[in-house]
């Protein structure tokens, strides 16, 4: 008698490099199909247009998801000045252009000091948040207009290096719910202009580290490897 199914699955934390255009549940539904988790989440949402450290629990450390989701974020990007999007990424088409000849490395110092530490910020529309049970960037195709309630969030670091100015680069250490693409929208008005997000990398969630990722292609034939040396024993 096969009694496979009654043993309880103990689980993993598995480490991704999220692939670019991937939606983090694009990750989640591959492992689960390629790799035959019975049960798996992320522990935090990655837009499509952004790269980096994915956390996916199987099993019963689905149950540590909150716990890594609560943990500090660390990322890496790009902003640049002078046109915005409805998205604040490069997901939709410009919308506006502004100014950036009156833009000194003393107003980008101040843009980044008001938002360092504790701030509020406004989520874009065009995010999974949820609003009357439905996704924000759903009423967003549709051209509605909604109220987004502004959070509190704590910004512990934020440098930025104006080299090749407009484009800026930025990193960035944050909490929980903290939104890069907000981020980006604020610092081009307070630099009295606006501004995209063109390139963004999650590095770090708490203790986990992105250079410690898998290839997500890697990992699948890894894991298939492991289940055929089950399948042979």
């Amino acid at each position: 008698m096969n009694n496979e199914n009654n043993i309880p699955d103990e689980g993993e934390v598995i480490l991704i490099d999220k692939p670019l255009t991937w939606t983090s549940f694009d990750v989640a539904n591959k492992l689960k199909r390629a790799c035959k988790f019975k049960k798996i989440g992320h522990a935090g949402t990655l837009d499509p247009l952004a790269t980096g450290l994915l956390i996916l629990c199987t099993g019963k450390k689905t149950k540590q998801i909150d716990t890594y989701q609560a943990q500090e974020k660390e990322y890496t990007g790009t902003l640049v000045l002078g046109k915005t999007t409805p998205s604040i990424d490069l997901e939709t088409a410009f919308d506006a252009e502004f100014p950036t000849d009156h833009i000194t490395p003393e107003i980008l110092e101040s843009a980044r000091l008001a938002l360092t530490g504790s701030i509020t910020q406004v989520p874009p529309i065009y995010s999974a948040l949820r609003v009357d049970g439905e996704r924000l960037y759903k009423k967003a195709r549709r051209g509605e207009e909604v109220e987004i309630k502004k959070r509190n969030v704590e910004i512990s670091l934020f440098e930025i290096d104006a080299t090749h100015f407009p484009l800026v680069d930025f990193k960035i250490i944050c909490s929980k719910g903290t939104y890069i693409r907000s981020m980006v929208r604020d610092f081009g008005q307070l630099a009295g202009s606006g501004a995209y997000l063109s390139a963004l990398c999650r590095t770090r969630i708490g203790a986990f580290e992105l250079k410690n990722a898998w290839n997500l292609t890697d990992f699948i034939h890894q894991k298939r490897l492991e289940l055929k040396l089950e399948v042979d024993e």
